[in-house]
């Protein structure tokens, strides 16, 4: 399904409104602004950059270790975190095998609260879920940050954010339509696009690197949207049968597609070329995505480049599936998964995403 609900936001010290989306040729402009308060409206890009800037130059220092100091029930907790990856997220998982271990266990550590969350808020009993509740898990995640866990998975949580430069902001976001591609950028970006963020410091700037550290951060912003983008193209079928539609109306109304027609599942030739335009600026997002993987520290490069082409592949699937996604699941073979990891290799390797 596409995660959403409540999610915390990795940035120092302060909370930070998001960047204005990218735009991808003109026919994805939807002429909506993203920012639409007079708060909001005084923020600025250049703020952004400033922010990433004092973000990246937390990774260089070091914060004392104040969650589990039980190393037997710290490496439990880890493990524990790493099956539920498996479980429910086997393309990324498959990943993370790839990574130095102590990346691989804080990016499992990472993925199980964000489940977790998204569980709370968006899963079977996310109609029970109360405002206090939500306040009781955010109070939750405070005491993660002082090294006071509540259990094995907020261990693992605890121990990472020691380690690493995360804070935390909250933000509610229980809609289930959106009017246009701004509010589902919106959604987008904190669902999934803050987890690429907050990857950045776990993964690393190679040192070598010359680019700047704002143009990795908004490359990994465009993983995590591209990969958000994909689940919900992916979903659509499981996302309805809950009463969700995570497509742009605007966009739908455009292509003359009724709500009725989805919960429907009805495959028209309207709703393939509507998929294929989704489809492709997903790709757009891939490709973004791609300028800054070379910019990583070295063994973060092939995990990283597994990944993407990994996730990618489900939109190739979707093809495949003459775009139903009604009722068919877009899953990537284990035989096509493994065929892709020397080529993840090679573009590591090489540093360039043309490498074939």
């Amino acid at each position: 399904m596409a995660a959403g609900g409540v999610v915390w936001v990795t940035f120092p010290k302060q909370n930070l409104i998001p960047p204005p989306r990218k735009r991808f040729g003109r026919k994805l402009r939807t002429g909506v602004p993203l920012i639409s308060s007079t708060a909001e409206r005084a923020y600025s890009e250049e703020k952004v950059h400033e922010v990433v800037l004092k973000q990246a130059a937390w990774v260089k220092q070091q914060r004392p270790n104040e969650g589990c100091k039980d190393w037997d029930l710290l490496n439990e907790a880890y493990e524990r975190c790493g099956e539920v990856c498996a479980e429910y997220a086997k393309t990324f998982y498959l990943g993370t095998l790839l990574m130095t271990p102590e990346r691989r266990r804080a990016i499992w550590a990472i993925y199980v609260w964000c489940r977790r969350t998204d569980e709370l808020v968006d899963g079977p009993n996310a109609s029970h879920i109360t405002p206090r509740a939500l306040d009781t898990w955010e109070k939750r995640l405070d005491n993660i940050f002082q090294g006071r866990p509540y259990d094995l998975f907020d261990a693992a949580l605890s121990h990472t954010v020691s380690n690493y430069p995360l804070e935390g902001m909250r933000l509610d976001l229980l809609k289930t339509r959106y009017n246009n591609f701004d509010e589902l950028y919106l959604y987008c970006y904190y669902v999934a696009g803050t987890v690429g963020l907050m990857s950045v410091p776990v993964m690393g700037i190679a040192s070598e690197s010359k680019a700047s550290n704002e143009t990795v951060y908004s490359a990994a912003l465009a993983l995590g949207i591209a990969n958000q983008l994909t689940n919900i193209i992916r979903d659509v079928g499981e996302d309805c049968r809950r009463g969700r539609i995570y497509l742009p109306q605007d966009e739908l109304a455009s292509a003359g597609i009724s709500e009725d027609e989805i919960f429907r599942g009805l495959v028209s030739n309207k709703w393939k070329i509507f998929m294929k335009n989704q489809i492709k600026r997903a790709r757009m997002y891939f490709d973004e995505a791609e300028k800054g993987v070379a910019e990583l520290e070295e063994a973060s490069r092939w995990p990283v480049w597994a990944s993407l082409l990994l996730y990618r592949q489900i939109l190739d699937v979707i093809e495949e599936n003459d775009y139903n996604n009604f009722t068919k699941k877009a899953y990537v073979g284990k035989a096509k998964k493994f065929a892709s990891l020397p080529l993840a290799y090679g573009r590591a390797i090489m540093g360039t995403s043309k490498f074939f």
